[in-house]
């Protein structure tokens, strides 16, 4: 594997491969890797020639100092596990490197999309999401770029992104790794404390259970169902739960057949804000 830190050396490598008519398949990552981001290279391997990873903590998606100082870096162990399922190329650059004298986010306007759920509550965070994004595509070029729909929002706003700025790049859904008790993978669940660890799997659980009342109860119901739920639980303090439109993100009132729908969840586990979401379907009899 080789590794980079420069985006001038990494750009001059990969556009002799482009040159040469090499696929280039892009994973990009915050680093802690667990099993989903591998699970996102070995997609990448099978469809594309050269496999390219990122790892850079962007300091301008977090709204919340501390949290970016306690987010998990854990660089040697990244290389080891990308080195394992023979990952081509990694480019981990410095915050310098990337926003030189100017740790700034851009302005992106998502049609709306960032309003909704996480931008509620995380002011500036998809201005800092479009930033890197955009940066890296930049950098890379890649003709196929792959992301985990634990973060479905984020996913949304990208696509949205290369539309709206027209870059030629593919961008990939996949589906979501879960711990065998069902928690989504996630680097921040390293910093569980062993008392929320064993209570997170709850998250999953609630939605399991709203979804089989999708179709059945009306949309208020099971939203407040759920309240109630984390309400009863000690160690989980639930932010927000909403089911929305898919395409549009936007909470809805009503169930239409034929239209999808996403349950979205945010919950506390201690200081750490875990979230989730899944596909609400109409159950057919």
């Amino acid at each position: 594997m080789k590794i980079f830190d420069s985006k001038s050396d990494v750009e001059n490598y990969l556009s002799e491969l482009k040159n040469d008519n090499k696929t280039i398949g892009f994973v990009p990552t915050m680093g802690a890797l667990h099993p989903g981001h591998l699970s996102l290279v070995k997609r990448s391997k099978k469809k594309n020639d050269i496999t390219v990873v990122s790892v850079f903590v962007n300091p301008t998606q977090f709204d919340n100092k501390e949290d970016l100082d306690k987010y998990p870096q854990t660089l040697k162990n990244d290389i080891k596990l990308l080195e394992s399922v023979a990952c081509d190329v990694l480019f981990a650059p410095s915050v310098e490197e990337i926003y030189e004298d100017r740790i700034e986010a851009e302005k992106f306007d998502f049609d709306g999309l960032e309003f909704e759920m996480e931008g509620k509550f995380r002011d500036g965070h998809f201005d800092g999401v479009g930033t890197i994004v955009k940066t890296l595509f930049e950098i890379v070029k890649p003709n196929n770029a792959y992301f985990g729909k634990k973060d479905f929002q984020q996913l949304q706003i990208i696509k949205k992104l290369v539309e709206k700025h027209q870059l030629p790049v593919k961008v990939k859904g996949m589906p979501i790794f879960r711990e065998n008790d069902g928690l989504a993978m996630s680097s921040r669940n390293t910093r569980l404390t062993i008392e929320h660890r064993e209570a997170a799997p709850f998250i999953y659980k609630t939605l399991k259970k709203a979804k089989k009342k999708f179709g059945i109860k009306n949309v208020e119901e099971i939203e407040a169902w759920v309240m109630k739920q984390f309400k009863k639980h000690p160690l989980l303090d639930l932010e927000y739960f909403t089911i929305a439109d898919e395409s549009t993100l936007k909470t809805i009132k009503n169930i239409a057949p034929n239209k999808k729908y996403r349950a979205f969840i945010a919950v506390f586990a201690g200081e750490i804000r875990l979230i989730d979401n899944m596909q609400f379907k109409i159950q057919n009899n």
